[in-house]
Parts: C-alpha cells; structure tokens; sequence
C-alpha cells in the first residue's frame, strides 16, 4: 500500500500538488485573482479603429474560448471558491469571459490592455495597487484582463484563461500599501 501512495505521488505532475495548494488558498478567500481573458479568434491586438464600444470592431472569444471560460466558472463552483468582486477589462473579450465565468463584471479601466499601450504603464500599475490594498478579506477579487496587463502587474505571462494569484502583503486581505506577493497561478485546462 505504501509503495503504491509513493507510485502515485510520483505519477502526478508537480503542478497537481501545487494547483491543489492555490485552490485551497483560493477557498480561504482574501486573493486577488488576475485571469486573462479566453481564447480569442486568431491574432494579436484588436484591428486598427477597434472602438471599445462595439464587440463587432474587436477580437472576440472564439468558440473555444467560450468553452474555456465557463470550464473556469465551472472550477470555480465545484471548488466553492467565494468570489466578493468580479471586475474586467472594457475590452468585449473579457466582458465575456466575465459573463461565461462569473455571470457578469464591472468595468476597471486599471485592467485594460497594455499591448501597445506602454505609456498607460504606470498609471495602470498605480491603479492595480489601490484595488490589491482594497481586497476584500471575505471572498477573493477576481480582475478580469489581457495577458499584457498581468504581464506588467506581475512579471507573468499567462495562458488563456489562466489564474494569476497574488496575496495582499500583510497576510490577509487588506494589506497596506497595495503590495503583494506572487502566490502562484493555475491553468483551467479541459
């Protein structure tokens, strides 16, 4: 029986015992979760004259995405994550993503799309700061966004539709100054 626990801690990948780890950190509340946005129809960035207010204009999730965005919902609710907040992107892909996950967002213009947009850098970072030092200490704050935008928050570049989790300084939510600490990411694969 012994030799066949090691067996199988030995089969399961790495990131199985560390996914469960940030799961159950996720459980206890008081994270900020930053989630790229779905998979969208190929490319990068939006067309030239995208217009934030019409879908039509955008790079929007692909049937794929809509897929992956509510398995991440569904992990969510099989796990009892509690969610206090759910903000987004204005961008129509993460309003979507939002939708298919969390039944719906507020829009944070801290969380829009850094791709070539470097000289919001600061200013958004400075933003991101004010809503970690703003975490709730009941539920987690989920920050819907672009790979770009977590890239420049975090120094991590994530999947599609994959967590990054980071914890207010302090311990538990409402930390002071808006610092925190990288605690790790999950990818909500199928």
């Amino acid at each position: 029986m012994q030799h066949a626990l090691v067996l199988l801690a030995l089969l399961l990948p790495p990131a199985a015992h560390a996914d469960d780890a940030l799961w159950a950190l996720l459980k206890q509340g008081g994270q900020v979760v930053l989630v790229r946005h779905a998979a969208t129809d190929p490319g990068v960035g939006d067309p030239p004259g995208f217009s934030l207010g019409d879908c039509k204009t955008q790079r929007n999730l692909s049937v794929a995405g809509r897929r992956e965005a509510q398995r991440l919902g569904s992990a969510f609710r099989t796990r009892a994550i509690p969610v206090a907040r759910v903000l987004s992107s204005p961008w129509c892909r993460c309003m979507e993503t939002a939708a298919l996950a969390f039944g719906g967002a507020q829009t944070e213009r801290a969380l829009d799309n850094l791709f070539g947009r470097g000289e919001n850098r600061e200013r958004q970072l400075a933003a991101f700061r004010r809503l970690v030092a703003l975490a709730p200490k009941e539920g987690n704050l989920i920050l819907v966004t672009h790979g770009s935008t977590t890239l420049a928050f975090t120094g991590v570049s994530p999947g599609t539709a994959e967590l990054v989790i980071v914890t207010p300084e302090g311990g538990a939510a409402g930390g002071t100054g808006g610092t925190y600490r990288l605690a790790g990411r999950i990818a909500v694969a199928d």
